[in-house]
């Protein structure tokens, strides 16, 4: 689907004819972060609010910041915020609605989550209704309220300060301006302590470090009107975690998220399997999860036993706040405690049992999941006898401070409980079908890119006059490969991410072969001193050595003239032997080509791009390569973040350059953006295969490494460096050639001193690249 940005700029450019300006720059940025259907939605949006007549400012301040939303927190939320901008029109000035939409970013970024955006685009329509005076100093000091409230802390200060002040609009606005006295008191109230958007990151790696794997964590607001609100859960195998933490007991925050987080992964991991075939009574589900929780902890505490020493800590503090509590929820909290730590002495009967059962059981079977399921109905009833048992509402009290509710021990199929979380975008089915399946639906309205379900068949599918083409190849959507996995290098942290990056290979487009072979026409001149090179480096077979001192056989020449000498009373010549060498290349070539988008720019003053010279340049080279006799592969790729990282394999090391090879380098394309280190690794997977002894990775870009879903410049060229030392321990070089005239300052600490060169005029990239790799491998 392709977005026609001329269909809105008329409407746009009627409001303001300005806009026009602003709407090329940020559309280019949008592009980069947004999918066709994004875009679509983003510039409606755009349409509807230059026809709302409130003037240009909140049209510029929606194009400006909506692209910076998106990459926050997701395009799905974008249609909703010009939705709610268009809803505050009745209430608030356009001033006001401008100042909403250029708080967004700031918004998306301290909340982290879509849902919680909505949730405060939800709080700003309340409070338009109830102190539509105080909500343009509110959004002033957006950023300062953010970085101290939680999304519940902000909605129960603001409340309050919309009750206190309902009539008095001076004091109304100074309270949403923090001047006054008894809005600073809210907000010091308010406060939390650890906010979990400031330790997203951190506990990722913490996690990572652990168990080796990545887990999705996201942040629930902190109202305590609900119950996801102070207590974590997991769900759909992601873990929602309250947006913040205040110190429990003197242990701090921070603390408290590393054992919510660990002990949520502990589940993950090692509960593979519902508890029961049927939810059990709310007390039956308590002690069940009592046993289900000490048994996931007690392995993980036996990899890492640090863990037990943190989650007791909190044990520990809970203990001195038991006083008052219903005795069944007393009971299972002293439950929990003692199977954690087996050195604890507990006098209580009951407990005491549970630890005597649980110890038993697990002996013989740790990694069980069924193992609490099974023990805890008979220990369910040794309770119900001695006490008269809680209602739900009571047995909330249970308050370990680091468990979850445990909703996922009872999920009600399996299922479910497997149920990886998937980004809305990326939900689609694919389903293996059978000819007649497909026979049947082949003339049926067909999947797009956007179909919530796409069919499959396992072999090509051709029509009654088929002519030699197939259905898919005249009608269907371009195949891809399995995933490809690989690390990549945090240089913040000095550790790889596991399987962080994903590459697929696609199916490169076709073009016109023969515009290949017009290229060796253009570039005569070029040609004909290739030529010489190729003459050159041509590999000369068996030579053989005469007069050599140790040989394969005997000089004849040499060796009566030695005789002779001996005969005359001389000293013979001792180099009387023949020597036979092999001249052989023993080098395999991988060119790798950067197609970003960056690639479509013109190159210098003529009317060719990057991409053209690119291609050309290509082109020249596996033809130098072909008449040498060298094994080579030409490869390409772009990426759009690190989940699609496209790889295109153009020509393989046994494919003849031939029309197949010519056709598909003639059809390539420059789009997204440049994951250079991924497409490094993977493409040195296939140079670490070959048998010979020299491999080259020559790449060949037009600029740094950059992607959508990164903001740190370093981080991706410090990838890339640890991605090419990674390839000569392998025994694969690398070498950059660049035509970014900047790039000495950073192409020298990725490739080294010798790794690299720079092309500083464009249009003589055709001649350069044969030569750089006559250079590389004479």
């Amino acid at each position: 689907m392709t977005v026609a940005l001329d269909d809105y700029r008329e409407a746009l450019t009627a409001a303001d004819p300005h806009l026009s300006d602003t709407l090329e720059a940020s559309y280019a940025e949008a592009s980069r972060v947004m999918s066709p259907r994004g875009l679509e939605h983003y510039l409606e949006g755009a349409r509807a609010l230059a026809e709302l007549g409130r003037g240009s400012d909140l049209v510029i301040s929606y194009l400006e910041t909506m692209p910076i939303v998106a990459k926050e927190a997701g395009e799905d939320v974008v249609p909703e915020i010009a939705s709610g901008a268009m809803r505050l029109a009745s209430m608030v000035s356009g001033q006001v609605i401008a100042l909403l939409l250029a708080g967004m970013p700031t918004a998306a970024r301290r909340l982290g989550d879509p849902d919680l955006l909505r949730q405060y685009l939800a709080l700003v329509r309340q409070l338009s209704g109830k102190a539509p005076r105080g909500l343009r100093p509110m959004l002033e000091h957006l950023d300062e309220l953010l970085t101290k409230l939680t999304l519940g802390g902000l909605r129960r200060w603001a409340l309050w300060g919309a009750e206190a002040h309902a009539r008095d609009f001076e004091q109304q606005r100074a309270y949403f301006a923090l001047e006054s006295a008894d809005s600073q008191a809210m907000l010091q109230q308010e406060r939390r302590g650890t906010l979990f958007i400031d330790n997203q990151r951190k506990l990722n790696f913490y996690l990572r470090a652990l168990w080796g794997r990545d887990f999705f964590m996201r942040p629930t607001s902190g109202d305590f009107e609900t119950r996801e609100g102070y207590k974590p859960y997991i769900e759909r195998r992601v873990i929602h975690l309250p947006d913040a933490y205040d110190d429990y007991r003197g242990l701090p925050g921070k603390d408290l998220y590393r054992a919510v987080a660990a002990h949520a992964a502990a589940h993950l991991v090692y509960t593979a399997a519902p508890l029961a075939a049927e939810a059990p009574a709310p007390t039956q589900q308590a002690v069940i999860g009592v046993l289900e929780d000490a048994r996931v902890e007690r392995l993980a505490a036996q990899r890492f036993p640090g863990l037990r020493q943190l989650w007791l800590g909190f044990h520990e503090h809970r203990a001195a706040a038991r006083e008052g509590l219903d005795p069944v929820v007393e009971r299972l909290e002293r439950a929990a405690h003692a199977l954690l730590d087996p050195g604890l002495e507990e006098p209580d009967p009951w407990v005491a049992e549970v630890r005597a059962r649980f110890e038993a059981a697990f002996a013989e079977r740790p990694d069980d999941p069924r193992l609490a399921a099974e023990l805890g109905p008979a220990l369910h009833e040794r309770l119900a006898a001695a006490h008269e048992l809680p209602s739900a509402r009571t047995l909330e009290a249970y308050r370990v401070p680091y468990h979850d509710d445990n909703r996922y021990l009872f999920a009600a199929e399996e299922a479910a409980l497997a149920e990886e979380y998937i980004p809305a975008s990326q939900r689609q089915v694919r389903r293996q079908v059978n000819v007649m399946e497909m026979v049947n639906e082949v003339d049926s309205e067909l999947a797009g890119d956007t179909a919530d379900e796409v069919w499959v068949l396992g072999t090509e599918l051709f029509p009654y006059e088929d002519h030699g083409v197939s259905y898919n190849e005249m009608e269907g959507v371009e195949q891809v490969s399995p995933p490809f996995h690989y690390p990549e290098w945090d240089y913040q942290v000095q550790l790889h991410r596991p399987d962080w990056v994903t590459v697929v290979e696609r199916r490169p487009w076709r073009g016109d072969p023969e515009a290949v072979d017009a290229v060796l026409a253009e570039h005569r001149p070029i040609a004909s001193r290739l030529r010489y090179l190729i003459d050159a480096l041509q590999p000369q077979g068996r030579v053989r050595l005469r007069r050599q001192e140790e040989g394969d056989e005997l000089d004849i020449d040499a060796a009566v003239r030695s005789m002779v000498d001996l005969r005359l009373g001389l000293s013979p010549d001792p180099r009387v032997n023949t020597r036979y060498l092999r001249k052989t290349r023993d080098l395999a070539v991988l060119v790798l080509l950067d197609l970003s988008a960056s690639t479509n720019d013109p190159a210098g003053a003529g009317d060719k791009t990057v991409l053209d010279l690119t291609r050309e340049a290509t082109a020249l080279l596996g033809w130098a390569i072909d008449g040498i006799g060298d094994p080579f592969a030409v490869h390409g790729f772009s990426s759009d973040g690190r989940h699609d990282v496209q790889y295109f394999r153009f020509k393989d090391f046994e494919q003849p350059w031939g029309a197949e090879a010519k056709g598909r380098l003639a059809g390539m394309r420059g789009q997204l953006s440049t994951r250079m280190g991924a497409a490094m690794r993977h493409g040195g997977s296939y140079l670490a295969r070959r048998p010979q002894r020299h491999k080259l990775l020559l790449i060949v870009t037009d600029g740094e490494p950059h992607d959508v879903d990164v903001r740190d410049p370093q981080y991706l060229r410090q990838d890339t460096k640890s991605a090419a030392e990674e390839l000569s321990a392998r025994g694969v070089m690398s070498y950059c050639l660049t035509l970014d005239r900047e790039a000495d300052a950073y192409v020298s600490r990725i490739f080294g001193a010798n790794g690299y060169c720079v092309v500083d005029h464009v249009e003589r990239l055709p001649e350069r690249l044969p030569g750089v790799f006559a250079q590389l491998t004479r």
